[in-house]
C-alpha cells in the first residue's frame, strides 16, 4: 500500500480548517468542550489533536463535563469493561443535559468503529448528538459544524480507516514530554482483539514526516517523546523503500530530542537490529514493554501470536545480553479459552524466569466478531479471578525484587510535577519508566536530573535529587 493513496488530501484538510472558521460565526455555538479519554496512548494522542481542533475552532477546555457546552467521549473497546464504562459514563450526561438542552455530546473513537455500535448508538442514546470512527478523526470541524447549525444528529462511521492525516492543530497535554504517531492499525489478528478491525491495516507515516515534528518539538524544549504505534516493530513494511524502525529511531534520535520511547513492540518482530539499537542509542530510554500475553504454547497458538515461549524467552536473553540495565514491561491475559491449569502454571513459570519490572494483567474479555468468541472452553469467572490473583501477587514479588536492585544506583529522572502524596515533593520517571519520588523545588520541572535511589515502595521509587 502506498503511502500517497492513503494520505487525506490537502484539499479536504483545507475543507476542514474552513468549517473551523464557519463554526466560530456560529450564533449560539458552544463556547467550551470537554474530553474525555479511554484506552490506550494513541487515544490519548487522539484526543490532543481533539482539543487542537476544538480550540481552532474557537472552543475553549472545561474544567468538569458539568461545565462544557460540548462533551466528546474519545472510548476504546478493547476490553467488554472499558466499553460497558464509557457508554454507562455517556448515559450519566443524560441527566446533565436535561437541565442543560443546549448542551451538545459527542462519542467518538475504537468504540464507534465496531460493527454496529454507530445503529446502536442512534437507537439507544438519542441524546447523543455527534459520533463518528477512527478514520474521519480529522472531519470534527465539519461534523459538529453540522450538528450545532442544524440541532440534528450527525453519525459518520467510515468503512475504511486506512488514511493517513498530517497537519491537523495538537493542544499538548505536557509541555516536555511529547507523542507522536508513527503508524496506525495492525495486521497480526490475534484471535481476541479487535483493533485491526477498528483501527484498520497498517500503514506508516513517512519519515520525514515523523522528523519534521520531532525536531520542531526539540526546538520548542520537549524533552522526551514517545513514539506510537498498534505495533512499531513493523514500521515501514507497507510503504517500498521505507526505513526500517531501528533506523528511524536512529535519525530520530540525531534530532537532539534527549530522550526516546516507543510503544508497543510485537515480540514476532523484535529484530537483532532493534536489540543492537537498544544497546547503542543513547538517547533510548531503558525501557521496553513487549507483550507475551501468555507463556503457553498452545495458548499462544490459539491467540495467534506466532512466537513461542522459547522464542519470546531467547530474545530477553539477547535483550539482557546487550543492555543488560533495560527494564522489561508486558502484557499479560489469563483465562483464555480453552487456558487449562498447565497452560496458566506455564505463564507463571515465565513471569519468574523474565523478571518483568511491571506487567499489565487482564483476565481474558470477549469480544465480538474475533476468533476467539467462537472458540469452546470458556473458564470459570471463579477460576479466572483465582488465576490472576496468583498472577498479580507474583508480578509484585517480582517487581519489588526490581525495584530493590535499583536502591543505590544513580537514575536519571525527568521530573513531570509536584507529587500527589506530598507538597514538599516532585515526581518523575526515570529512563526506566519507573515512578521516583523526591524532595525538590519546583524549578526542577520539566528538567531531566540525576537522583539517587534511596528506597522502593510497591509501585515507586523514592530517591534524593543530586543538584
Amino acid at each position: 500500500m502506498r503511502e500517497e493513496s492513503i494520505r487525506v488530501s490537502p484539499e479536504e484538510m483545507e475543507a476542514q480548517r474552513r468549517f473551523a472558521l464557519d463554526f466560530r460565526s456560529l450564533p449560539g455555538r458552544p463556547q467550551t468542550y470537554h474530553i474525555v479519554t479511554y484506552g490506550c496512548q494513541m487515544n490519548a494522542h487522539d484526543s490532543e489533536k481533539l482539543a487542537g481542533m476544538l480550540e481552532e475552532m474557537g472552543m475553549t477546555p472545561a474544567p468538569t463535563r458539568e461545565e462544557a457546552d460540548f462533551v466528546l467521549h474519545n472510548t476504546c473497546c478493547i476490553r467488554d469493561n472499558a466499553e460497558r464504562k464509557a457508554l454507562g459514563n455517556v448515559t450519566w450526561l443524560k441527566e446533565i443535559k436535561k437541565d442543560r438542552p443546549e448542551m451538545l455530546i459527542g462519542v467518538c473513537g475504537c468504540m464507534v468503529q465496531e460493527p454496529g455500535m454507530a445503529e446502536k448508538i442512534l437507537r439507544q442514546y438519542p441524546f447523543v448528538d455527534v459520533a463518528f470512527g477512527t478514520g474521519n478523526i480529522h472531519k470534527l470541524p465539519e461534523l459538529l459544524f453540522r450538528a450545532a447549525d442544524t440541532r440534528r444528529r450527525v453519525v459518520a462511521v467510515p468503512r475504511e480507516q486506512s488514511t493517513l492525516i498530517e497537519g491537523l492543530p495538537i493542544r499538548r497535554e505536557s509541555p516536555f514530554q511529547s507523542y507522536v504517531t508513527i503508524m496506525y492499525g495492525c495486521n497480526n489478528f490475534c484471535s481476541y482483539c479487535i483493533v485491526p478491525y477498528v483501527r484498520g491495516r497498517e500503514r506508516s507515516r513517512s519519515a520525514d514526516d515523523i522528523l519534521r515534528e520531532v525536531e520542531a518539538l526539540q526546538k520548542q524544549g520537549v524533552q522526551e517523546i514517545m513514539l506510537l504505534g498498534q505495533n512499531v516493530n513493523s514500521y515501514g513494511n507497507d510503504v517500498p523503500f521505507s526505513v526500517t524502525f531501528p533506523r528511524l529511531l536512529r535519525r530520530v534520535s540525531e534530532t537532539g530530542i534527549p530522550r526516546i520511547r516507543f510503544m508497543t513492540s510485537h515480540p514476532k518482530d523484535l529484530s537483532d537490529e532493534l536489540i543492537q539499537e537498544l544497546a547503542e542509542n543513547k538517547a533510548l530510554c531503558r525501557h521496553l514493554h513487549l507483550p507475551v500475553q501468555s507463556g503457553s504454547n498452545p495458548v499462544l497458538a490459539a491467540m495467534n501470536r506466532r512466537y513461542t515461549r522459547e522464542s519470546y524467552l531467547e530474545k530477553v536473553e539477547k535483550i539482557r545480553a546487550a543492555a543488560p540495565d533495560i527494564g522489561l514491561t508486558t502484557d499479560i491475559i489469563v483465562a483464555f479459552p480453552g487456558e487449562t491449569d498447565r497452560d496458566f502454571e506455564d505463564t507463571l513459570e515465565l513471569v519468574k524466569a523474565v523478571g518483568f519490572d511491571s506487567a499489565f494483567t487482564f483476565i481474558y474479555s470477549l469480544r465480538v466478531n474475533t476468533r476467539a468468541a467462537e472458540m469452546p472452553g470458556r473458564i470459570d469467572p471463579a477460576v479466572a479471578t483465582e488465576r490472576i490473583q496468583r498472577l498479580i501477587a507474583l508480578q509484585d514479588e517480582m517487581t519489588q525484587m526490581r525495584f530493590s536492585e535499583m536502591i543505590g544506583k544513580q537514575e536519571e529522572v525527568l521530573v513531570t510535577g509536584a507529587s500527589r502524596r506530598s507538597e514538599k515533593q516532585l515526581t518523575g520517571k526515570c529512563s526506566r519508566n519507573i515512578s521516583v519520588n523526591f524532595e525538590g523545588s519546583a524549578d526542577l520541572i520539566g528538567k531531566i536530573i540525576p537522583v539517587k535511589i534511596t528506597a522502593a515502595s510497591k509501585t515507586t521509587l523514592k530517591g534524593k535529587a543530586l543538584e
